[in-house]
């Protein structure tokens, strides 16, 4: 089996690396290392109601499939963030039905906005965090508590040289040279005030 690393949801910030995108940020429970997660705005408004305790009037996807659930005694036992792969992030849902298991993929925004919706831990493996994982600077450090507090992201401008270099090979080996001009850009201006 994977070892498994407990996340907890730190927030939502609009992304500045994609366009019409957001950036689900997922901290690591008993590290500093956090994983940005790219998601789509129909995915960023559906968790961010959740973690505002809004009730929208009719029930979003999300919400149907937790009722749909419940009707028939299901329950959904853990997320799992188990592969990073060109620039993607896979996850599996562990269901119940009292008498079997059964895992089913699902794209990491819709796994996580069922989680939200259902209490349900969210986990990664030790190479998802190792290879997509950064640290915050220390003044941009928050603390992180198990899904109960979120909070927003910091900037990108306020992330290490060390970590502004790492985002732009990323962003280089995936070919992103949009969003890899942008980082750059930051990257040359923190190194001309330090």
């Amino acid at each position: 089996m994977h070892d498994k690393i407990k996340l907890a949801i730190l927030g939502i910030s609009y992304s500045q690396i994609h366009q019409n995108a957001y950036a689900l940020i997922l901290a690591e429970l008993d590290g500093a290392r956090r994983i940005p997660v790219v998601i789509g705005p129909a995915e960023a408004q559906s968790i961010a109601l959740k973690i505002e305790n809004v009730t929208p009037p009719r029930p979003l996807s999300h919400d149907l499939i937790v009722s749909f659930m419940r009707a028939f005694g299901i329950s959904l036992q853990e997320v799992l963030i188990h592969k990073f792969e060109n620039g993607i992030f896979y996850s599996e849902l562990q269901f119940s039905d009292g008498e079997r298991q059964v895992v089913l993929d699902a794209r990491t925004s819709d796994a996580i906005a069922i989680a939200i919706r259902t209490k349900t831990p969210i986990y990664t493996t030790a190479a998802v965090i190792d290879e997509t994982g950064f640290v915050v600077p220390e003044d941009d450090d928050l603390t992180v508590t198990d899904n109960s507090e979120i909070q927003q992201m910091p900037k990108i401008e306020n992330y290490s040289i060390e970590e502004l270099e790492k985002q732009l090979a990323i962003l280089i080996e995936r070919e992103e040279y949009e969003e890899a001009a942008i980082v750059n850009e930051i990257l040359k201006q923190k190194k001309q005030t330090t």
